[in-house]
């Protein structure tokens, strides 16, 4: 862990802030939609092109930027972040004030904006992560920022302090956010340019909502929706939450929806019913669709669904949510439940009508928002949500936890669960976990105000949005036990028709000075590890890690959160906000960078390595002994040796004070309190020497044990640059081996058993049959042919060899004599051997046959 002590603030900003390294790179996922391709500021000039079709959506609202010539970019020079003349200012501490708002980060460009008060314009800094020394491979990094940097100023002049900016996904529009007003800025638009300084387009947003006069409707949030680049929520005074869309219109919101906490004739404190922050939800079901308000109380409402006109979602999501209602929602035995699932499913199907239609490109990933509203219902404002209690116990009091008002809220989505964090004006955070998935719910019989154009699309929406009394009474006796093992209960329990529960995780004490008034603190997601959170206030930056998580690590339910300081300013006294601007950047190495901005213009830069942050130690004395926990310090300096001597302890009796140098009990005195000194200051001093002495010898084996392994590294690359070239030899040969098998396989698809097709059912009929006749009919058929060749040919040899004898002709039978053979034996002999000639005939025809058959087969 890196812990960084601050100073106090002096009179005058010093000339170079504390020599801090790390800080960001590119890390982050690109966006959906990018203007701006330049990787760097200072070598490539800004795109100035913006979508053509919320060019023509905005025409009225968007004049075209007039040109400017092109300047020339000369090489960047880098410097430290920390270092750079943006960050060497001082100023108006007031002027930058505001808790952490007064600087953006641009993942897809690595570009730095940060809000300069003085030049009342927002400072461009690309930034880069270096490694810091090629001998330790990599292990130390350190951030840059290039010079010149591009300063852009504003057209016209806002007319208000600036407490707030940021940046939308895609990088193209920067959010100007005062205590009263807010104004955008087009950073591609530009009017002008002078030098480094490039005037850019800057318009107000809903000037005729709020006030001109800094009087009446303040501005407690604004915050661009994570689906869609040209949105923003804006959470103001008078309990509204508004949705605009910069490519439509900027003056009239797109979504309005009133909120009334408390039903009329119920309120009891007025606390209850001022809003003071709100958070969208992430990626989970119905959460994405989902807005969380804190009210100063700690109350926490929910709306949904709540979803921006004409954003993307991943369509698979869509899907699953759709399926769940008609799986779950519609078989309930609830009357109001079944409504609520009717209204889901008409909602889901005119929002996203890819679910009933699908289109011609079947492999679209993403499905895009439909304005749509329920005409004659309106959305409920689900809350409070109320928290889980235990057996034979009373609901726990929002009162009786923390003390204060609520100041800051977030929401972040860990593993399975829903995190919901509270920032109290007392310095505690409290921690809660969804017990339960967030169900859309509407109020029946409650219209909704829907503003259309000519052709009959909806051009806004605005709802009043009560709280349902009775959701809130029945959720007071939720149980843990009804999310039991059993399988029909929890199928029931997926659509119960009531707001979720929360689940306390911890309460956080962060030990703030008590002052009279509530302290500002600010809350920050860390943008690689969903467990981990910054919280800032007056007395710094302190880093609070998660350890147990309900659905996702049930088995350290015994592990509370554990918190580092990371930046002091030695000023605990006060409660006012000690940064001014504060973003989380994540690097290419894995790490996330911390840069923070004092409220005089100072950067502080701090490097955060992912999971590798201290963990409390739980030291168990029963198992552990002495021994086991002295060998994590071995060859450490000690605790004692750092922290100093304790000093002795002097009294303070009025005797010592009659004393004189010159008397008796004076000199006694004297040489005592020596004696006490010298062993407290002397054999410190000698202690601290011996353990120096030793902690050399220990620095320099170190020290010789990194020359070692370093030397074994270069050993080792060296060899792998040897064998480069037998590896690269080695690829080249396989290459063409494989080139060798492609060719070869080309020419197997030319011959004509390739075309080859699978014979039908008669032709392998056939193929048996003539199997069955070469391997045994045909074998037996030579054989017969071959015995009556070898008859014939003993039957024909005595009729020639007595034809011989006698000199006449075989087939004469002699005159002299009587014959052998008769004529009917004759006969029938010779009728047998014509037979037998048409059947050798007929066999060899087969014969032929059956040859040409096994021929074309072979082929």
């Amino acid at each position: 862990m890196t812990r960084i002590t601050a100073p106090p603030p002096p009179s005058s900003p010093p000339s170079s802030p504390p020599p801090l390294r790390h800080s960001p790179a590119q890390g982050t996922p690109l966006s959906r939609r990018r203007h701006s391709p330049s990787p760097s500021l200072a070598l490539t000039p800004s795109s100035a092109s913006t979508s053509a079709a919320a060019a023509a959506a905005s025409s009225s609202s968007r004049p075209k930027a007039r040109p400017s010539p092109r300047r020339a970019y000369a090489a960047a020079q880098w410097v430290s972040l920390p270092s750079h003349p943006a960050f060497s200012r001082g100023g108006d501490a007031g002027e930058g004030g505001g808790g952490g708002g007064g600087a953006a980060w641009d993942a897809a460009a690595s570009r730095l904006y940060v809000w300069d008060p003085s030049a009342r314009g927002v400072h461009r800094v690309s930034v880069r992560v270096r490694d810091a020394e090629a001998g330790k491979d990599g292990e130390d990094v350190a951030v840059e920022a290039a010079l010149p940097s591009e300063m852009l100023m504003l057209e016209p002049d806002l007319g208000y302090k600036v407490t707030h900016i940021s940046l939308n996904t895609d990088g193209s529009s920067l959010l100007l956010t005062g205590s009263h007003n807010i104004s955008v800025m087009y950073v591609h638009e530009r009017v002008s340019e002078d030098g480094d300084k490039i005037i850019c387009r800057t318009v107000p947003v809903a000037s005729q909502i709020l006030p001109s006069n800094n009087d009446g409707i303040k501005v407690l949030q604004t915050l661009w929706h994570p689906f869609s680049s040209s949105h923003f929520g804006v959470l103001t005074s008078d309990a509204v939450f508004r949705l605009f869309d910069l490519s439509f219109d900027l003056e009239q919101p797109e979504q309005e929806f009133y909120l009334q906490p408390i039903l009329p004739g119920k309120c009891q404190n007025a606390s209850s019913i001022c809003p003071v922050a709100f958070s969208y939800g992430s990626d989970h079901l119905w959460d994405r669709f989902s807005v969380f308000i804190l009210f100063s109380d700690g109350s926490i409402f929910v709306l949904c669904p709540v979803v921006p006109f004409g954003s993307d979602y991943n369509k698979k999501h869509i899907q699953e949510i759709y399926e769940d209602v008609n799986t779950f929602g519609l078989k309930s035995s609830n009357q109001n439940l079944v409504t609520n699932s009717h209204l889901a499913i008409a909602w889901l199907e005119a929002t996203f009508p890819d679910l009933l239609h699908q289109p011609a490109d079947t492999n679209a990933l993403m499905s895009r928002a439909h304005p749509y509203a329920s005409l004659d219902d309106s959305l409920t404002l689900q809350g409070p949500l109320c928290r889980v209690c235990e057996e034979n116990s009373e609901p726990e009091s929002k009162s009786g936890s923390c003390e204060g008002k609520a100041v800051d809220f977030v929401y972040s989505s860990v593993g399975k669960d829903s995190v919901l964090v509270t920032a109290w004006g007392s310095g505690q955070l409290q921690i809660d976990a969804l017990a339960d998935e967030i169900q859309p719910q509407w109020s029946i019989g409650i219209p909704t105000r829907v503003n259309v154009d000519s052709h009959g699309q909806i051009k806004s929406v605005a709802m009043i949005c009560d709280s349902n009394s009775e959701d809130s009474w029945a959720m007071q006796s939720y149980r843990p036990s009804s999310t039991g093992s059993n399988v029909k209960s929890n199928t029931e329990a997926v659509w119960m028709g009531h707001s979720p529960p929360l689940l306390r995780l911890a309460i956080v004490d962060l030990a703030l000075p008590k002052t009279s008034s509530d302290s500002s603190l600010s809350l920050f997601l860390d943008p690689l590890v969903p467990e981990r959170f910054y919280c800032a206030h007056g007395g710094g930056l302190d880093m609070v890690t998660l350890h147990f998580l309900p659905f996702s690590y049930p088995e350290m339910a015994s592990t509370p959160p554990s918190v580092h300081p990371i930046l002091t300013t030695g000023n605990s006294e006060t409660n006012s906000p000690f940064l001014s601007g504060f973003v989380t950047i994540s690097d290419v190495y894995g790490h996330v960078q911390l840069v923070s901005i004092s409220c005089l213009g100072e950067c502080f830069v701090v490097e955060m390595k992912g999971w590798k942050e201290p963990t409390p130690l739980q030291l168990d004395i029963e198992s552990k002994s002495i021994k086991d926990v002295e060998s994590f310090t071995t060859g450490m300096i000690s605790k004692e040796l750092i922290t100093g001597p304790d000093p002795p302890i002097v009294p303070s009796s009025s005797s010592l004070r009659s004393l004189t140098p010159d008397s008796i009990e004076g000199k006694s005195t004297l040489h005592h309190y020596i004696k006490v000194f010298h062993e407290y200051y002397v054999e410190y001093g000698h202690k601290v020497f011996i353990e120096l002495k030793e902690h050399a010898d220990y620095l320099k084996t170190e020290i010789e044990d990194k020359q070692k392994r370093l030397q074994a590294v270069k050993q080792s690359l060296l060899s792998i640059e040897a064998k480069d070239n037998d590896i690269n030899s080695r690829i080249n040969r396989a290459f063409k081996v494989y080139d060798l098998l492609e060719k070869r396989i080309e020419g197997f698809k030319i011959l004509p058993a390739a075309n080859k097709k699978p014979l039908s059912r008669a032709e392998q009929e056939f193929k048996a049959q003539l199997d069955r006749f070469a391997n045994v009919e045909l074998d037996a058929l030579r054989s017969s042919i071959t015995a009556l060749s070898a008859r014939m040919k003993r039957i024909a040899h005595p009729s020639i060899g007595s034809a011989a004898g006698t000199g006449m002709l075989s087939w004469h039978t002699p005159k002299g004599g009587r014959s052998n053979v008769s004529d009917s034996q004759m006969s029938l002999l010779k009728s047998s051997l014509e037979r037998l000639s048409i059947l050798n005939e007929e066999n060899n025809q087969k014969l032929k046959l059956i040859e040409h058959e096994l021929k074309n087969q072979e082929q």
